[in-house]
């Protein structure tokens, strides 16, 4: 398979080859994937004090976010009730995006900006998230199956892997976007199979658990590294992950190549039959 590989906010495609690097060098080895690395529209300076924390310059965002307080919602967790669901969670964190006219116009153009990278790239099929860019794959899953529904759009994405994640975005009235979480629908919002990798001590949590939520419960799994908000790299991780995925991709890629071959056959039959 071949994964566009998208990191979290402050990050870059640069920087993001190195942060996934050895999880992808393992999976490389093992025949599971090859990869390349995209990035957000928009370019940022680290917050005040973290300037040396996300790696070398230019930093991007997919979110254009000079209209927002970055940090809120790291603030606001502090404050989330202990035992909340991920659900409540969630809610309660979204809640001071009320009246930030900016969301709907910035969410649509990181959006459209990912799917012309996968446009331009044919042999993409799955798709590597880590952080607000897990947030962005999760969305650009959605949307292809919106597509697919609305206009026969063939969806490209076979397979996600979600690195300390979040739930797709929906639009709601004028002016906001909200999470799309699991007690407010009654499918799966994500039908493909997915692999969640987060960590317990990772204080955005509840939001990795939210996105776990939404997607199919059948194909869905989850590892936890035990660890906090990152991309895993140490020796052991990245071992058992290769083993993980050594088991989860290959009956994906089969089923990928029977539905190609199905739909091939289907359009060489045509709507009058043999």
């Amino acid at each position: 398979m071949k994964f566009l590989c998208l990191p979290g906010a402050y990050g870059s495609a640069k920087n993001f080859a190195v942060q996934l690097g050895p999880l992808a060098e393992e999976m490389s080895k093992r025949g599971l994937g090859e990869f390349t690395y995209s990035q957000g529209i928009h370019e940022v300076d680290p917050p005040s004090g973290w300037e040396d924390y996300f790696g070398a310059r230019p930093l991007y965002r997919f979110l254009d976010t000079t209209r927002g307080d970055t940090f809120e919602t790291l603030r606001r967790l502090r404050h989330v009730p202990h035992g909340m669901n991920p659900e409540d969670t969630m809610r309660m964190l979204q809640s001071a995006s009320h009246g930030e006219e900016w969301h709907q116009r910035a969410w649509l153009k990181a959006l459209e900006s990912v799917i012309h990278t996968v446009e331009q790239d044919p042999e993409i099929d799955a798709i590597i998230g880590y952080s607000e860019g897990a947030m962005v794959a999760a969305s650009l899953v959605v949307e292809e199956a919106r597509r697919f529904q609305m206009y026969g759009t063939p969806r490209r994405i076979k397979f996600a892997i979600f690195i300390s994640g979040a739930p797709p975005l929906k639009m709601e009235g004028d002016n906001r976007i909200t999470a799309q979480l699991a007690d407010e629908i009654k499918d799966a919002v994500i039908d493909i199979p997915t692999f969640h990798i987060f960590g317990c001590d990772d204080a955005f949590l509840s939001s990795a658990v939210a996105l776990f939520n939404v997607c199919d419960q059948k194909t869905a799994t989850m590892y936890d590294h035990g660890l906090g908000h990152i991309v895993p790299r140490d020796n052991e991780n990245v071992s058992i992950l290769g083993d993980v995925l050594g088991k989860i991709i290959p009956p994906v890629e089969q089923s990928a190549r029977r539905q190609s071959l199905i739909a091939s056959s289907s359009s060489l039959i045509g709507p009058g039959g043999g």
